[in-house]
């Protein structure tokens, strides 16, 4: 197989599609993120690190929800799509590989980041070391082993081809590094990091607009791997791109495991 013990991120965020993908992803997952978030409390003056932020849609709404009296860090290895906004600041930074920039935050976010991130563990340990004792660290990462189709109601030879590439998908996914079961372990990883008031949840949508833009994104992405790889052919990508089009499916995403954890007021 085309690269099986390659290391790297499958999605280049390089790449044309990769905007589509990030729109995709935040009118999927942000109401989800947003909700969690003001769950956890919120508020005006709060320190906030939105960790490999992507596009600027969740660091945007955490500005508005900080206000001026606040401070909101947007950070990812490759920072072209994290635009420019008020109240936020955006910085270059590699999570696995460089300490945190800075400390003192009330809540540290990532969402499908660190499932990427070859020294998982060393960042989680980066983001616990920068919150202020009694601040949240929310992970959100996707768990493609709990639910792997992306077209569950598998009823004709469209859903057996969608789901097919979408096999090949993870197959690539796993031979970079990536864990398809991570998400069920961040509540443990959070306590044993020395969280308290561990919660999790999960959430995924099974079918609608967004989920058909970000199949098709992720799809074009990958193509040429897939075919180099021998898991599809170009017939085979451009019928299922087609289906995607012309609204044949129901596409589901992998479940979002969404799990938070509260840094001890002793700081320990």
């Amino acid at each position: 197989m085309d690269g099986g013990d390659e290391r790297g991120y499958l999605l280049d965020n390089q790449q044309a599609e990769a905007g589509a993908r990030f729109d995709a992803l935040a009118a999927l997952f942000d109401p989800s993120t947003f909700r969690h978030i003001d769950a956890l409390g919120i508020a005006e003056g709060w320190r906030c690190w939105e960790v490999g932020a992507g596009g600027a849609s969740v660091p945007a709404w955490l500005a508005g929800r900080v206000g001026p009296s606040g401070h909101v860090l947007a950070t990812d290895i490759d920072v072209t799509w994290t635009a420019a906004g008020t109240g936020y600041r955006i910085l270059r930074h590699d999570v696995g590989a460089e300490p945190p920039p800075g400390d003192g935050f009330d809540l540290v976010h990532a969402r499908l980041v660190l499932v990427h991130v070859p020294q998982r563990a060393a960042a989680l340990t980066a983001m616990v070391a920068a919150l202020r004792p009694g601040g949240w660290l929310l992970l959100e990462e996707a768990d493609p082993a709990l639910q792997p189709l992306v077209s569950p109601d598998e009823s004709g030879p469209e859903q057996r081809l969608a789901n097919r590439l979408k096999h090949g998908f993870r197959t690539l996914m796993a031979g970079r590094g990536v864990d398809l079961s991570y998400g069920r372990t961040l509540p443990r990883l959070l306590r044993a990091a020395g969280l308290t008031d561990v919660g999790a949840d999960a959430y995924f949508p099974i079918t609608g607009g967004a989920c058909a833009a970000l199949e098709a994104a992720t799809v074009r992405q990958i193509r040429d791997r897939l075919v180099a790889a021998g898991l599809a052919t170009d017939g085979e990508i451009d019928e299922h791109l087609d289906n995607v089009t012309a609204g044949r499916l129901d596409l589901a995403t992998s479940p979002m495991i969404s799990a938070w954890g509260r840094k001890p007021l002793d700081g320990r």
